[in-house]
C-alpha cells in the first residue's frame, strides 16, 4: 500500500499565509471581532498595501535626505 504524495503548496499561498498571520497578529493585539475568513485576507491585503506605503516613503525620505546633504 502506497503512503499517499504530499500536496505541493504553491509559493503563492505560502506567502499569504504570512500576510494572514500579520493580519492575525493586528487582529488579535488591538482586540478586532475575528472576521471570516474573506474578510482575514482582505485585511491581509490591506496590511500588505500599507507596508508597502511605508516602505516608499521611507524610501523617499532618504533619497531626499541623501540629495540635500550632498547639495
Amino acid at each position: 500500500m502506497q503512503s499517499p504524495q504530499p500536496i505541493a503548496v504553491p509559493a503563492y499561498h505560502r506567502r499569504m499565509r504570512l500576510l494572514e498571520a500579520l493580519a492575525s497578529a493586528f487582529i488579535n493585539t488591538f482586540g478586532i471581532t475575528q472576521p471570516t475568513d474573506k474578510t482575514r485576507r482582505l485585511v491581509a491585503w490591506f496590511i500588505l498595501g500599507m507596508l508597502a506605503l511605508v516602505v516608499v516613503a521611507l524610501a523617499a525620505v532618504g533619497t531626499l535626505l541623501l540629495h540635500i546633504i550632498k547639495t
